[in-house]
């Protein structure tokens, strides 16, 4: 398969970018598109040019750090995928493919297509946790009866990667499906009543604070989001930090 592949190139955060275009042949249906990019790196190598930097770790569709914006959309043209598990089977032979770094103000680009995405680190620190007493004889999980429904919604939600395709696809560059979804994984669950009231309004906060913008109403994260995490989530979560205003 040969390919014409316009990748976007930025030496640093502060420096001007731009489209770069590259052949590429002898590329394998079965191959995934992060293994397309390492080709096209040796290729750039054996040429003496400066290899394309993008974000990768398990290549298992777990981590999340995959994040590619790819002829328009991000992952990718496979629904429910992230770009680690994207196949060059999804293309054809001659096609020019469009590779962009996720782009949001909340996600600075740090190279090539390489963006920072610590603003959600941030996010979930502020309250994406539980308070268990480690001491001692403590209650075995397993004990704790949950219903089946609020245990399967539970981990719906924990399926969320983080990977932020949800604030890139979003025209204004909100991610409160990425900050529902880790509100919903606690408060559904007995184990997160302890800090339900203070996680949501300091996740919320500091979501704010990031500079994400507030929910589009469009469902397009529903849609781009590779573990398919619902925009009810978005609505549990206002229900959530409504509660917790007032009783405050």
């Amino acid at each position: 398969m040969k390919l014409k592949l316009k990748i976007w190139r930025q030496k640093n955060k502060s420096s001007k970018g731009k489209i770069k275009e590259y052949n590429i042949t002898d590329i394998d249906g079965d191959m995934s598109f992060l293994e397309m990019l390492d080709i096209l790196n040796m290729q750039l190598i054996e040429e003496k040019e400066e290899p394309v930097a993008f974000d990768h770790d398990c290549r298992e569709g777990i981590c999340g750090s995959c994040s590619l914006f790819i002829n328009g959309k991000p992952h990718g043209p496979e629904k429910g995928t992230t770009t680690c598990q994207l196949h060059m089977r999804k293309f054809k032979d001659g096609d020019t493919i469009f590779i962009e770094p996720f782009r949001a103000n909340s996600f600075p680009i740090i190279k090539d297509l390489v963006v920072d995405r610590s603003a959600f680190d941030r996010i979930q620190q502020a309250g994406g946790y539980i308070s268990v007493n480690t001491s001692g004889n403590t209650q075995d999980a397993n004990n704790i009866k949950i219903e089946k429904p609020k245990a399967e919604e539970a981990f719906n939600a924990a399926a969320c990667i983080g990977c932020g395709a949800c604030v890139a696809t979003c025209k204004n560059s909100s991610a409160m499906l990425f900050t529902s979804a880790k509100i919903s994984q606690y408060s559904l669950l007995p184990q997160g009543q302890v800090e339900r009231k203070e996680r949501v309004l300091n996740m919320v906060k500091q979501m704010d604070k990031e500079g994400f913008g507030n929910c589009s109403n469009t469902g397009a994260c529903e849609i781009s989001c590779p573990k398919e995490i619902s925009i009810k989530n978005i609505a549990r979560m206002n229900q959530e930090f409504i509660k917790a205003k007032i009783k405050k």
